[in-house]
């Protein structure tokens, strides 16, 4: 199975919770490509992951699967030749664009997995990932707030969450996706930039059922369950962001305990990483 994650160390974490969530459930070997970058502005130097700390992860992986590996790919140079320029101040970093550049990179297999960092895989997700995607660009499932706000067509649902999509990229790369993505992050200010720009510009899509993106609450079905921002509307209206590194609202606000045999795991991965 191949994976792709992207970020900076901030997504560290997230990452090692994510990769490990998928080896309590898959028992096959997992390709997994991390994409990062050296980038500052103004106001901050964001540093990029550390090949160190994935060595570490990477032998928790490859003893589930001696093929397993990850392999972290620095794009600076992609990304410096199209930066997006309209979206470099916004409340999302440059890094959660970066799985925009991946049609630039020749040593990516063209059916990958993107998952963002704070995505918990709870199921097998063999059967997801088989789906027959050779004539969509991507696979996903809606977005659980913008499908009732953002729609090409008035009468259907259609606008798709970024956070766990299964790509194509032969077919991106013939269509152009990735790149029209780009040009448009490049010149036109979104409030969710790479979201926003696959879902105006992708044709060939197909949805799936919400278990394979759960933003919002899980059940025995869940196959992967995505930690997003959700909004609370009693007693009072408030936002709320709680990801799977939080532990302890995780517990006491969420009240969710599914998956902390892989919480202890990620903590002693951490610890081997601080030494």
């Amino acid at each position: 199975m191949n994976l792709l994650y992207c970020g900076d160390a901030n997504i560290l974490d997230g990452l090692v919770i994510s990769v490990l969530s998928i080896l309590k459930n898959y028992k096959g070997n997992l390709n997994v490509y991390v994409f990062t970058m050296q980038y500052e502005n103004k106001d901050k130097i964001y540093q990029p992951l550390s090949i160190s700390n994935l060595k570490i992860l990477e032998k928790v992986v490859k003893k589930k699967n001696k093929d397993s590996f990850i392999k972290l790919i620095d794009i600076t140079d992609k990304v410096n030749n199209c930066l997006p320029l309209a979206n470099l101040d916004t409340f999302f970093t440059p890094y959660c664009m970066l799985r925009l550049y991946a049609d630039l990179i020749d040593e990516i297999p063209d059916k990958i997995l993107y998952l963002d960092n704070d995505v918990v895989c709870l199921k097998n997700p063999e059967k997801f990932y088989n789906i027959n995607n050779s004539d969509y660009e991507i696979v996903g499932s809606l977005d659980y707030y913008g499908s009732h706000v953002y729609k090409k067509k008035v009468i259907k649902k259609d606008y798709i969450n970024s956070g766990v999509l299964l790509l194509n990229l032969k077919l991106i790369k013939e269509t152009g996706l990735f790149e029209k993505c780009r040009n448009l992050c490049q010149s036109q200010k979104m409030l969710l930039p790479d979201q926003s720009a696959i879902n105006w510009y992708s044709k060939k899509k197909l949805i799936v059922s919400r278990i394979y993106n759960e933003q919002k609450n899980e059940d025995g079905n869940t196959v992967f369950r995505h930690f997003s921002t959700t909004f609370k509307f009693w007693p009072k209206f408030c936002k709320q962001t709680i990801k799977p590194w939080h532990i302890e609202e995780l517990h006491n606000i969420l009240k969710i305990h599914t998956f902390d045999d892989v919480l202890d795991e990620y903590k002693l991965v951490m610890e081997e990483m601080k030494k």
